[in-house]
């Protein structure tokens, strides 16, 4: 298969509009890392786990509480979260400390929430 079967075969209905939207678009691999972005995000306890760090830092033994999960379910998913850049850790002692590693995702979820309980 080529390229072209992905190819646009049709004509804009307003040129000028097109042009200036299609010149405002980000490239494929901004769009790619987005939506992976999207998919970590999408899994339940993912999110959970990023909603209780928006609040506060927390070690894997309080979110475990918190969310009602084993300590080793916990863990992997902050493996996930922690190797795709969302989340940072510290150790202090013998306990390591999560938290966002962005403030920007911490608005992205309240956001999402926001628009999701104007649904309910």
């Amino acid at each position: 298969m080529g390229d072209s079967v992905n190819k646009c075969d049709c004509q804009a209905i307003n040129e000028e509009l097109a042009e200036r939207v299609k010149s405002e678009m980000e490239d494929d691999g901004c769009f790619s890392h987005l939506s992976a972005f999207f998919k970590l995000i999408s899994d339940d306890t993912r999110i959970k786990i990023m909603y209780a760090l928006s609040k506060s830092e927390l070690c894997v033994n309080d979110l475990a509480v918190i969310l009602d999960m084993t300590k080793s379910a916990i863990s992997h998913q902050l493996r996930m979260l922690k190797g795709s850049g969302q989340v940072k850790s510290r150790k202090e002692g013998k306990f390591v400390y999560y938290s966002l590693d962005d403030e920007h995702v911490f608005e992205i979820i309240e956001n999402a929430l926001i628009h999701v309980k104007h649904q309910i």
